[in-house]
């Protein structure tokens, strides 16, 4: 996945894929030392996805980007100026 994708993810969903892909790499790797992987080059994708999701967090942590926490609506302001009226 492309680091322009994962930036548009809230700070829930980039811990929840984290979280995710830390646990598909742990499985990849007991099921590699019982015998060779389907697909090895799964293991380089995930460490390098990880490193993404660490690269993110960090720009917000020092203030380079920040991440955000709710999605913004498509619709934006109108349907809250809307139920106002």
């Amino acid at each position: 996945m492309k680091i322009s994708s994962l930036r548009d993810y809230t700070r829930d969903e980039l811990e929840h894929r984290e979280r995710d892909l830390k646990e598909e790499m742990f499985n990849l790797q007991m099921r590699r030392t019982m015998k060779p992987l389907d697909n090895p080059l799964r293991l380089r994708l995930i460490r390098r996805e990880l490193a993404r999701i660490a690269t993110i967090v960090t720009e917000d942590r020092r203030g380079i980007r920040t991440i955000t926490d709710t999605r913004v609506s498509v619709l934006g302001d109108s349907d809250k100026k809307e139920k106002k009226a």
